[in-house]
């Protein structure tokens, strides 16, 4: 609320449309930037609250000081023994810090802290006209959004999303001069373009949301996005049917309208003959329409679109819109019905056409490497014949549907069109599965593809990119993902989690083998290391992220282990044993790093037992016992027992090292003290190196 001493600022950027995502995160910059440039002008203000549509960014802030507060700093500088020189001149160290301060060596202060003189410098800042510092505050706020794509427009050498058309700033009822692009803030904003375009004049900072409502604009995300989803629930509870409203193309409609409406359409139900994959994506990526579903979940003739145009004119707008889906799923249709008079085989040598990498080859080429690598994954999985020659079969038709005219035309629906089109041309089940899931998963948490078969084709589609690219030096670097590399290693990692039987790392040779059998240059064994460094470093920052401790897994990469499914395993395993007696493990992982540091390899694992004592028998017929344990465990991957047997040790450790000293005068029982630690130790070097969990207590 105003008072004599503050008043609301507040201030438009009207503009052409601004692209939906990027309004919505020039949005969240608008609060933030507003709020630090006003405090890096010590102007005292309230809250900033922030609205847009996509043709303007509005900020209010409340309570904004009509004056800064005066002030006084006092800083303190270097020891007056720095300061001054034995004869009492300034010295560098004086005049430096008095110009820092925007003063003069002559004023500076003395004082004594502690005993100690330093120099002091004592600032007055005056107290100023908050108005006259607006225009700078505000224009330093225009030009600090950031935008991933920005343009010039006319003559002007400003940058902004889109061209802005018009400036409203003002401070209670006064105008600020605000300057941007040859334009001159004043009081008239503009409505919707259609509906009550202006100008508009705002009298008053605390009338803008006001007057820009009455304009038939809603100047806020959130209220579309509400009004969409109200009018949606509307045309559910009229049809009985249910709008799907994917998160993305939600924001998208929300900020591609100032005035949303939702209208139900319809097309012909001769088209519900088409995939419904074609027809979603027709709707939904092309024309931004949420397509309704029935009861039981099947795609209707129906569909939601958001106007932006005049609610009264809804019959026209509807036709309209019909007449636009109805030209698009004509086209879906008829390159679908094209696409059927052949057999997807035939599609395979046109794959020569479309390029997979530079150096790497073609489609074509890169079909060849799935269907190498596919099956030696499926003998690895120990596949039956009838298994393995659908991986194979799969793993030949999966890329041939990037050549036939739906997907060129509809290039999101790839794989799923090449599963009907493989059971068009009588195609076994599992392989047309396999072709609509081997790009799965396709982000971390998507479903996986449903069968083994299909997983071994989406492996081996994902890791031919992945050792194709790190083959060419095209991997990954710092934030750089070009080629979304990562996401591939993380949807493999997830179908070895889930229980894919193979070897990431004979898999990775065989790959490998497939670029240098066609011929392609690399350094086969840095290459290599390199793939099989990125599945491990993927694989930690999976673990990390679900809560497993950064020493954990140190502890179990110090094996040198490198299959995903194992780390993981060994890992959550460790973890939960740690969770569970953490007292038991760390004093476990203190005793191994001691005996870790004293052991000798060099001279064995054998100890002369005829010369040793009680609490050396006892760790010795433990280590043993446990060391079998262990054996056992690890054959049968049962890493939580392997962990048991080892936590077994903690007593019979802690007694010999309570009872003797390793390193004795006798020469004979110094040696077997070690020899045992060396044997002790030995236990854990498949396990975990415990170590790593004692470095970090």
């Amino acid at each position: 609320m105003e008072n004599a001493n503050t008043a609301t600022l507040a201030f438009e950027i009207g503009t052409e449309e601004i692209p939906a995502f990027d309004l919505h995160k020039a949005t969240e910059q608008l609060r933030t930037l507003t709020g630090e440039a006003l405090d890096a002008k010590r102007i005292p203000h309230g809250d900033v609250s922030v609205y847009s549509s996509p043709r303007r960014l509005i900020a209010v802030v409340g309570d904004v000081a009509l004056r800064t507060e005066e002030l006084t700093e006092v800083f303190r500088g270097p020891s007056a023994a720095i300061a001054f020189d034995d004869q009492g001149a300034p010295t560098k160290a004086a005049v430096g810090f008095a110009r820092g301060k925007g003063l003069s060596v002559e004023d500076l202060t003395r004082r004594s802290v502690d005993g100690v003189d330093y120099v002091f410098a004592t600032r007055h800042v005056a107290s100023v006209e908050v108005d006259s510092m607006l225009p700078e505050v505000i224009e330093g706020v225009i030009e600090s959004i950031s935008w991933p794509k920005s343009c010039r427009w006319g003559t002007q050498s400003a940058f902004f999303s889109r061209p802005v058309r018009w400036l409203v700033a003002l401070l209670g009822d006064k105008v600020v001069p605000v300057r941007f692009a040859g334009l001159e803030a004043g009081r008239l904003t503009w409505g919707h373009r259609f509906l009550a375009a202006g100008p508009w004049e705002v009298a008053h900072a605390d009338q803008l949301l006001d007057v820009v409502r009455s304009a038939f604009v809603v100047p806020s995300e959130a209220e579309r996005e509400q009004a969409i989803r109200a009018g949606v629930a509307a045309i559910e509870a009229e049809t009985g049917s249910k709008a799907e409203l994917p998160a993305k193309t939600l924001l998208e409609v929300t900020n591609l309208s100032e005035y949303p409406t939702p209208l139900k359409g319809t097309f012909d139900e001769e088209f519900l003959a088409v995939p419904e994959e074609i027809i979603v994506d027709a709707m939904l990526m092309h024309q931004r329409y949420f397509p309704l579903y029935d009861g039981q979940g099947k795609l209707t003739n129906s569909f939601v679109l958001v106007s932006n145009g005049d609610p009264a004119c809804a019959d026209t707008i509807v036709d309209g819109n019909e007449r636009v889906v109805r030209a698009r799923l004509s086209d879906a249709k008829f390159f679908y019905e094209e696409d059927l008079k052949r057999p997807l085989e035939s599609y395979v040598e046109h794959l020569d056409e479309v390029v997979f990498q530079e150096t790497l080859g073609t489609m074509r080429d890169k079909t060849d490497r799935i269907v190498a690598l596919a099956t030696h994954l499926a003998a690895d999985a120990s596949l039956d014949g009838d298994d393995s020659r659908d991986a194979a079969r799969a793993a030949l038709l999966a890329k041939a549907d990037l050549v036939t005219n739906a997907v060129v035309e509809f290039t999101s629906v790839q794989g799923v069109m090449g599963s009907y089109y493989a059971a068009a041309a009588g195609e076994t089940d599992q392989v047309a599965r396999a072709i609509a899931d081997h790009y799965r998963p396709r982000f971390s948490g998507d479903a996986l593809p449903e069968s083994t078969v299909g997983r071994i084709v989406a492996m081996a589609d994902k890791l031919d990119t992945i050792c194709g690219l790190f083959s060419v030096g095209q991997g990954p670097t710092g934030s750089s993902d070009p080629f979304a590399l990562r996401r591939g290693a993380i949807g493999i990692v997830a179908m070895l989690q889930a229980g894919l039987p193979v070897s990431l790392e004979q898999a990775v040779d065989a790959s490998l083998a497939t670029y240098a059998d066609a011929g392609i240059g690399f350094e086969r064994e840095a290459v290599r290391r390199q793939v099989l460094d990125f599945f491990i470093t993927r694989t930690s920052v999976m673990l990390r992220d679900e809560g497993v401790h950064a020493d954990t897994i140190d502890a179990v990469l110090a094996c040198d282990v490198v299959e995903p499914a194992i780390i993981i395993a060994r890992a959550r395993a460790l973890e939960a044993a740690r969770s569970q007696d953490p007292d038991t493990f760390a004093d476990l992982a203190t005793a191994f790093s001691r005996a870790d540091n004293l052991r000798d390899a060099s001279l064995g694992e054998e100890p002369d037992r005829s010369i040793m004592e009680a609490s050396e028998r006892a760790l010795l017929e433990a280590t043993d016992v446990a060391a079998d344990a262990v054996r056992r465990a690890l054959a049968d991957d049962d890493y939580p027992a392997a962990l048991a047997s080892l936590a077994a040790l903690r007593a019979p450790i802690d007694g010999f090292f309570a009872e003797v000293m390793v390193m004795a005068d006798d020469d004979g029982v110094r040696t077997m003290r070690l020899q045992l630690l060396n044997r002790f130790a030995a236990i854990f070097k498949d396990v975990a190196d415990f170590s790593k969990m004692a470095k970090s207590r």
